[in-house]
């Protein structure tokens, strides 16, 4: 049965109701649910909307309804009577219809062709399998085309920027962020609206997006002309990520473990006599007395307050690492479990992770608990005047990845889970916002849809130091802009290993720092080779002194050569610094990406959804980075439209053309539109 109510499209057969409704500008909602009631979250699709123009049209045969359709915008969606939906752009272009192999067979209008077909196969497009409790296995199955590309969805280790043929698992990971919003090069932006945990592939064949555990199908499409314009409507319905503060778009200083407070005032120092511009310096993990207890180790900590007060002399924030994990030896650990604090697990006991002591989760979806966390971390960080911080183990990392063993205030981590990143982000910019704090920026090691409206800095995790793994973060890094998430950094250098006297590490290393000169946040940080000693190497010692150390991490680390390299491209960044401001006003206002393949700013170039190995920073410069060892050149293309300079020897070159740039070790390849007027030399 199909009908109408309150501007909203209706489907009811058996005990699924279906409803489609406008929602935003040029975008639709669908749900589909089989209990009684509508399953009320809205989960991603939190900001307000106003869907009064949407028109809903029903033809009939007779008085059978047998089609309805309902348009908002220059997207509409067409319902037939087997249930089967397909949606379309102003033009009656066909943006994604439901894959529907079925012999049901009903009598449509006269001249109207049915939108599927009679088929023996018996396969549904939505498909609900009962699981424990309300929940279900929900599989939802559209047509495929072959000449689609797809971009987005968040963060995953791997070299690939069109996912079209790609599986990717939506479950959170080190290193894998699940942010499920695809860009289609046919014009639309899809949002599985789910937090589950499950599955998505891109095949040639249909496209199949699965949850282990929900109560209800929720996705949301929107159609644009442009792909900014499907970004902007995004934004709209999901959060706009803040303005960016002035001082976070410089240069980040951080290794694993800075483990003494004179330690790090002297890198400080040390950057402040070199006369190199430094806006960040970070204390990693385990400054801390002991997991879950949120506060500096005052044996190597001593006096917080005469630190913060030092750095801020020197202009440079301080930006403190927090984990989610709560030790049972804690001081916090029996009150948190006795309030509902804490992740619970199904079975055995209750652990999640073996790093350091037996910890578990805080529960970020439990408003309570968001509170509970930020009154420690007000009492004994924000006090001293910290006013950003590294929400490390976001996802949150498990010990083993057994999703249905954790159970959460919201519901269990199956049905829930990948929504976890988001509200760990949303208990420290709701804590700050209450504290009158305003353009609020906290690093994060992963992200769901929505995360950037509270503030979350994403870096991809804890990967390996080598030039395969910078190919990876390259994609990864254009694929989170598209999927919504503007603000995202990498380790530069990677996080696990790296020695200094590698050859090819040092020759990544730079690369990688030029790389990241032109990302949204350029940030030093890793794990290098070889390892210091903890500073209490006694039987029983607790506290920081417990966690060893990496090497020396500094841009003086690595000699003379690439020391100079770093502090050119530093300075490059404070050039910069006008041209990022409009960068973050456009993320800030109309959630354009920092970062984007070349396709978004030149979409009628057709060669441009073919690059994958170049991308614009900004509208005004084409960055072409050195992904291979050894390399010294390379072929760029030259999007049409427009002249190109070459801003390392003043070249201009005609667009709509591949030239050969020349890549010294010190030269990443660069061109700025020939109209602009930023300057980077």
């Amino acid at each position: 049965m199909i009908y109408t109510q309150d501007h909203k499209l209706y489907y009811r057969f058996d005990a699924e109701t279906m409803v489609i409704e406008a929602w935003g500008t040029d975008s639709l909602r669908v749900r589909s649910w089989l209990v009684a009631r509508m399953p009320p979250d809205d989960w991603a699709l939190t900001e307000p909307v106003c869907n009064s123009d949407a028109v809903v049209e029903l033809q009939k045969n007779g008085e059978v309804v047998v089609q309805g359709v309902i348009q908002n915008g220059k997207i509409s969606a067409r319902l037939d009577m087997n249930g089967k939906l397909v949606f379309e752009n102003q033009e009656g272009k066909v943006l994604l219809e439901e894959y529907y192999r079925n012999r049901k067979e009903y009598n449509f209008l006269p001249g109207k062709v049915p939108s599927g077909f009679a088929s023996a196969l018996e396969i549904e497009a939505r498909e609900f399998m009962p699981v424990a409790g309300d929940n279900y296995m929900l599989t939802m199955r559209f047509e495929a085309n072959p000449t689609e590309k797809i971009y987005g969805m968040g963060q995953y280790q791997q070299p690939y920027l069109n996912l079209k043929g790609c599986e990717l698992e939506l479950a959170q990971r080190n290193s894998q962020a699940s942010v499920p919003f695809a860009l289609s090069s046919l014009g639309y932006g899809f949002l599985w609206n789910n937090p589950a945990v499950g599955r998505v592939c891109f095949a040639r064949n249909l496209s199949v997006w699965t949850a282990q555990a929900t109560d209800k199908l929720d996705y949301w499409i929107t159609a644009g002309e442009k792909p900014a314009d499907i970004l902007a409507s995004y934004a709209r319905v999901t959060g706009n990520v803040p303005m960016m503060p002035d001082w976070a778009m410089g240069f980040w200083q951080c290794k694993l473990r800075y483990q003494t407070q004179e330690e790090l005032l002297e890198v400080a120092r040390e950057y402040k006599r070199r006369n190199v511009p430094l806006s960040v310096i970070v204390i990693d993990f385990f400054h801390w007395t002991c997991q879950g207890e949120w506060k500096f180790d005052p044996v190597y900590w001593p006096d917080p307050q005469a630190m913060v007060d030092e750095l801020k002399q020197m202009g440079i924030e301080l930006m403190i690492s927090v984990w989610p994990s709560v030790d049972q030896r804690s001081e916090n650990y029996a009150e948190m479990e006795e309030k509902g604090y804490l992740i619970r697990t199904e079975r055995g006991h209750r652990i999640s992770m073996m790093f350091y002591g037996n910890t578990i989760h805080y529960d970020a979806t439990n408003p309570e608990a968001r509170k509970y966390l930020w009154n420690r971390i007000k009492e004994n960080y924000y006090v001293y005047g910290i006013r950003t911080f590294w929400l490390d183990e976001a996802e949150p990392e498990y010990t083993y990845y057994h999703y249905d063993h954790y159970r959460y205030h919201k519901g269990s981590s199956a049905a829930i889970g990948n929504i976890y990143p988001a509200m760990y982000a949303r208990t420290f910019y709701e804590g700050m916002l209450e504290e009158g704090q305003k353009n609020i920026i906290n690093l994060l090691r992963c992200a769901w849809a929505g995360s950037q409206k509270y503030g979350a800095l994403v870096w991809s995790g804890d990967i390996d130091s080598s030039f395969p793994s910078l190919r990876n973060q390259f994609a990864a890094g254009l694929n989170m802009g598209l999927a919504g998430i503007p603000w995202w950094t990498t380790d530069i250098g990677g996080f696990h290993g790296g020695d200094a006297s590698d050859p090819e590490f040092r020759e990544c290393f730079i690369r990688w720092f030029q790389y990241a000169a032109f990302c949204p946040v350029m940030r030093l940080h890793g794990d290098r080779e070889p390892h210091a000693e903890p500073l209490d190497t006694r039987p029983g010692a607790t506290g920081g002194g417990v966690c060893n150390s990496g090497a020396e991490n500094e841009i003086w680390s690595y000699g003379q050569e690439i020391y100079q390299i770093c502090r050119k491209y530093i300075l490059i960044r404070e050039r910069l610094q006008p041209y990022l401001q409009q960068l973050m006003l456009a993320a800030h206002q109309c959630g354009m990406p920092v970062i984007r393949p070349l396709f978004f700013d030149f979409p009628q170039d057709t060669a441009c959804w073919e690059i994958e190995d170049q991308y614009m920073f900004g509208p005004e410069i084409l960055v072409a980075p050195i992904l291979y060892y050894k390399s010294r050149c390379r072929k760029v293309y030259l999007p049409s439209g427009c002249q190109w300079r070459n801003p390392w020897n003043n070249r201009m070159m005609e667009g709509g053309q591949t030239v050969e740039a020349e890549a010294p070790v010190a030269q990443i390849p660069l061109f700025i539109r020939g109209d602009s007027r930023v300057a980077i030399l």
